[in-house]
């Protein structure tokens, strides 16, 4: 098995998108000496708090700072782009890195219908999310002779491609043309046990692979007390609660009481979006992992930690990775 990061670049309270872009080479290196797969960046859009929008710009610039850890898009929102535009990216990266370069695929627009309109794309494209990958996968193929259009770069590179969803249309997906599956669990884990289900009983051996492969998302925060580090997760609880209610904002620093900053309405539907969560001390993530681990036997965890410090960030994922260092 096989463990990976999730990073969004995240934009702490006190910091700039600058900072927050450092921060994620700097973990991105860290994570590659630790043993991580793979260090994934997500597209988000109009949120003031992620600095990943530029996503395969940002892939570039984390690959051209490291040499070994694979590097990729977890995801990018394919209704925002035309295939061939994203085609001709990663096919660039391809080229530029090599076989490091990952392309996660979403459906989800990655902001509101203003955002669209500003994308100058429409809510409609996502009904297209099933051609337009087909799309996609022909232009990183093979050459075919006689297609009028071709990625350049982009053409014979075969860079991976993954469905991303956190509901059942993209496990349905990605069974159907043999893609590997990544579920959200991290923030929208309901739908998780029949997905799961769902796309290992209807999986279809393809060129694109002759077995499912499954990659579980979890929240790990690790520190040194199972207090402090349900402390540090405030900062992920207010952030969650926020967007919720339709105020975004940066990362905020943590709290000794998430209630002071979460109304308690609202707390336990960010607590259960945010179920699937290792928090504690070495001893008390590695318990929770393995009983994820023993769930649902995924192929690959992919790991979040939105962590306001980032030396508190840093030392959680190291955390997490001699944990896991010993169940590959």
């Amino acid at each position: 098995m096989q463990f990976s990061i999730l990073d969004l670049a995240v934009v702490a309270e006190g910091s700039d998108a600058r900072q927050a872009i450092a921060n994620s080479v700097s973990l991105a290196q860290a994570a590659e000496g630790w043993g991580y797969h793979r260090f994934w960046l997500a597209e988000h859009h109009n949120m003031p708090g992620i600095a990943s929008a530029a996503t395969s710009v940002l892939i570039n610039h984390v690959a051209g700072h490291t040499s070994t850890i694979r590097v990729g898009a977890g995801g990018v929102m394919l209704p925002n782009h035309a295939p061939l535009a994203i085609a001709e990216q990663f096919g660039t990266l391809a080229t530029i890195h090599g076989d490091r370069i990952d392309l996660g695929l979403g459906r989800a627009p990655g902001g509101d219908g203003a955002v669209m309109h500003a994308l100058r794309r429409s809510m409609q494209r996502n009904d297209d999310f099933p051609n337009d990958v087909v799309e996609l996968l022909r232009y990183l193929g093979p050459a075919q002779p006689g297609n009028p259009v071709a990625a350049h770069p982009g053409q014979g590179t075969n860079v991976p491609v993954w469905i991303l969803g956190s509901s059942l249309y993209g496990a349905s997906l990605a069974a159907a043309l043999g893609l590997p599956y990544a579920f959200a669990s991290h923030f929208a884990p309901g739908d998780l046990d029949e997905a799961l289900r769902l796309y290992r009983s209807r999986f279809q051996p393809t060129e694109f692979g002759d077995k499912p492969r499954f990659m579980l998302a979890v929240n790990v925060i690790a520190a040194d007390t199972d207090a402090e580090a349900q402390r540090l997760r405030t900062s992920q609880q207010i952030s969650f609660a926020r967007l919720r209610l339709g105020t975004p904002g940066l990362l905020p620093a943590p709290v000794d009481d998430v209630l002071d900053a979460v109304p308690v309405r609202i707390l336990p539907t960010v607590n259960a979006a945010l179920a699937v969560s290792a928090v504690g001390t070495p001893d008390t993530v590695a318990a929770e992992l393995d009983r994820l681990i023993a769930r649902y036997q995924p192929d690959e965890l992919i790991l979040v930690g939105n962590i306001y410090d980032p030396e508190a960030r840093m030392r959680s994922f190291a955390m997490a990775a001699e944990i896991l260092r010993g169940r590959t």
